[in-house]
């Protein structure tokens, strides 16, 4: 018996390390190459001591319809010839959306890891690619009960909705003990861009640059590729005021510097779960977020580019919310044992 694990991009590494490490010696992982840069892709594989991948299909640096489209096309292939029992794929990339298609098309059954999430954002190519995914899945791992009901209101229930917490908490636990020290003077702010809705666009770069120069604690800016290469072509300087910008920096680096910082500003979905972990508070730019449990609580969500400094100033301050508070509120994506419980759901699906 066999189960293909299929992931292409860094976050799904992480998150699909945890279960992995259940399923070993059974997985066989397959990388598309989405992120196939070795700071976005092969240190997570070292970091978590995973098996190499037994083939890398090398869709990165193509259009999203290119990505998906190799990406079902050379898994056709590789399904014809050694068709596992399992596929198992993560969350909502390209990848996530390809690697379903082409088990479906095979008849392969199909694990959805961090199943169910919902932005009802269709701007967003990740609400495609994840409702199409759950669609076609035959196990659906979720990480809370409000993604289990976002499947019910689409009439995806029974024994293949199983909800198992969200396995970046294992990930972010199981490297908590081996963490780098800050090494910046507290209190500060660490702050992370990459979505286009915000850095295509030069004028919505600017104004958030302009407003992380401003604060008044300094900012670590962890400088995502995407976000240099904007800046550079339209002459933003990343070095403004209190800007502390920084080229990429490592997982582990990253959740060093998050353990020790006083505010966390971005628009990353996956931050807006590790700070539940790290009990810190989140200013997020974004018109939507499909992780609504952390709204009100670690995360405050705002639109307006403009408003960045006063909603973190009004978080140092103490409001909306003490931030002594955080620490003793649990985080809605479970107590790190979501990978055991994925992998043993999964492996139901071999019997």
């Amino acid at each position: 018996m066999s189960i293909a694990v299929v992931l292409g991009t860094r976050p799904e590494i992480i998150k699909l390390a945890p279960v992995i490490a259940e399923l070993q010696p059974d997985t066989d992982i397959i990388h598309t190459g989405q992120h196939f840069d070795d700071a976005m892709s092969k240190v997570f594989f070292d970091l978590f001591a995973l098996p190499e991948p037994t083939h890398n299909l090398g869709v990165g640096g193509t259009s999203r319809g290119a990505q998906i489209g190799e990406t079902v096309k050379t898994l056709d292939g590789l399904f014809a010839e050694n068709l596992p029992d399992v596929v198992v794929v993560q969350g909502d990339t390209n990848t996530t959306m390809g690697a379903a298609i082409a088990a479906n098309a095979r008849g392969i059954p199909i694990a959805h890891v961090e199943a169910g999430l919902r932005s009802y954002d269709r701007a967003m190519p990740e609400e495609h690619n994840r409702v199409v995914t759950d669609h076609i899945a035959d196990l659906h791992l979720v990480p809370t009960p409000t993604s289990a009901e976002n499947l019910a209101k689409e009439g995806i229930t029974g024994e293949g909705v199983v909800v198992t917490g969200n396995t970046v908490v294992d990930a972010v636990q199981h490297l908590s003990g081996t963490l780098p020290p800050a090494g910046a003077q507290e209190p500060y702010a660490v702050a992370t861009f990459h979505r286009p809705e915000n850095v295509d666009d030069p004028t919505r770069l600017a104004q958030i640059v302009s407003q992380l120069g401003t604060l008044s604690i300094p900012v670590i800016f962890a400088v995502h590729p995407r976000t240099s290469a904007m800046a550079d072509r339209h002459g933003i300087d990343l070095s403004v005021g209190t800007l502390d910008s920084r080229p990429p920096l490592g997982y582990l680096e990253f959740l060093g510097l998050l353990r020790s910082s006083s505010l966390v500003i971005g628009d990353s979905g996956g931050l807006q779960e590790e700070v539940s972990v790290m009990k810190k508070p989140m200013v997020v730019l974004r018109r939507s977020t499909e992780r609504p449990e952390v709204i009100g609580t670690f995360c405050k969500l705002i639109e307006d580019p403009i408003k960045i400094g006063p909603a973190a100033e009004a978080w140092l301050a103490g409001n909306p919310h003490d931030l002594d508070t955080l620490a003793d509120i649990r985080s809605p994506y479970g107590d790190g044992d979501a990978g055991a419980r994925s992998a043993k759901e999964i492996q139901k699906l071999l019997t």
